[in-house]
């Protein structure tokens, strides 16, 4: 099991002159169940029952936007006037209850960005990411919250994006990092090119985690199970950079918090879809009827839409796109739409909670550390928060052009 970083899928030490690797798969052989079977734990993902779980806690590192048109090399359709993106970067820390370990699920980006690769480092002093409170990272949150880095056993990355990697070197040599199969670990200076530099490696154990052998077990994907109780699965999801990583996590004995990464980026990507409408059908009155002004027709089509107000309950098709442009932020747009499929299957079930690392259709929404995500389904929080997005008044709401008559002239 996955518990202790020592006995992990592929391990190997980095120090300046010495790798040590071993290899270990761990697979779940479980039956793969699609039927739903209702006060059960098997769900229509074939998961096993367990009573083990795990809390889960957030924070909201910071707040970044992405200006100069890379909202384009995220999503589409990009409207006149919404070229410029706002994302918080998410990170969460993970308690087992049995064992209390403590592990990271992302780090968020670090607050010295100019001590990134040059390659990242230059987004910065370029003005094409803009963050808010830029001196402050993961670690003084964790710190401010009482929380001893010494205390977390395990980092995991869900991808070896800046904004999810945080500052490794700031972490004690006893804490492990997880990675996904596929992640490139070379670094800067030795790869001129690269996006990590070896700080983010250096002297520490590192588990790349193997897939191969493991059965797909949860909506399609292969998944390890990290502390060998099903209270946590990592999720193999690639395609927006290779080694993507998701996470499910057991916060009760039979709802999931589903931690997706990057899989997607914002909630219209994933909504609505046909199985999502059946499980919530329509948002609020008052806002499915904002949505008839709201969502321009010029723009977005749905069958029953008429002489320009957008009737939102007939569409079955989400709102927006990946991007594919040949320089997107997606690695391979193919793959990564299989696992943003896979990942919304989940999100249309009522047992499932999907965060996503830089939904802002769920910043001012959700508990924020140091309260639990545990109780979002006795909360009711999934019901009041997936139709965010298009409500006009959340920043996630992209769906009309800043300046609509500007836009139909040319």
């Amino acid at each position: 099991m996955l518990g202790n970083p020592v006995d992990a899928s592929l391990v190997f030490i980095f120090s300046s002159d010495t790798a040590r690797i071993s290899h270990h798969a761990l697979p779940l052989d479980y039956s793969p169940d699609f039927r739903r079977r209702r006060g059960t734990c098997l769900l229509d993902f074939g998961i096993p029952p367990s009573n083990a779980t795990v809390d889960i806690r957030v924070f909201n590192v910071v707040n970044a936007t992405l200006v100069n048109q890379l909202h384009a090399s995220i999503i589409e359709p990009v409207l006149p006037g919404r070229e410029a993106i706002t994302f918080p970067f998410l990170a969460f820390l993970v308690e087992h209850k049995v064992s209390q370990k403590r592990l990271m699920f992302d780090l968020g980006v670090r607050s010295d960005p100019l001590n990134f690769a040059p390659s990242i480092a230059a987004l910065f002093t370029d003005g094409i990411i803009q963050v808010e409170s830029p001196d402050r990272d993961i670690i003084e949150l964790l710190h401010d919250g009482g929380i001893a880095l010494s205390s977390i056993s395990t980092v995991i990355w869900s991808h070896a994006h800046f904004d999810h990697i945080g500052d490794m070197s700031k972490f004690p040599n006893t804490t492990g990092l997880v990675i996904g199969s596929e992640t490139d670990t070379n670094t800067y200076p030795q790869f001129p090119a690269a996006s990590l530099v070896e700080s983010d490696f250096a002297g520490r154990e590192v588990t790349k985690l193997n897939f191969a052998a493991a059965n797909p077990s949860f909506s399609g994907l292969k998944a390890v199970d990290y502390f060998g109780d099903g209270s946590f699965y990592l999720l193999n999801t690639p395609g927006h950079l290779p080694g993507h990583l998701s996470a499910l996590a057991r916060v009760t004995p039979t709802s999931f918090v589903s931690l997706g990464g990057d899989t997607f980026h914002r909630a219209g990507e994933a909504r609505p879809r046909p199985d999502f409408q059946k499980m919530y059908p329509r948002p609020a009155a008052h806002l499915l009827e904002e949505t008839k002004s709201s969502i321009s027709t010029n723009y977005f089509w749905s069958p029953k839409s008429r002489d320009g107000a957008f009737d939102l309950r007939s569409r079955a098709q989400q709102l927006l796109a990946m991007s594919d442009l040949p320089d997107s932020f997606t690695a391979d747009a193919v793959q990564a739409q299989v696992s943003l499929e896979k990942l919304a299957t989940v999100d249309s079930d009522e047992d499932f909670f999907v965060v996503v690392s830089h939904d802002i259709s769920l910043r001012e929404s959700i508990p924020y550390f140091p309260a639990s995500l545990g109780g979002w389904k006795t909360d009711k929080l999934k019901e009041r928060v997936v139709w965010n997005f298009v409500n006009k008044a959340n920043p996630a709401f992209l769906f009309s052009p800043i300046n609509e008559t500007q836009s139909l002239q040319g």
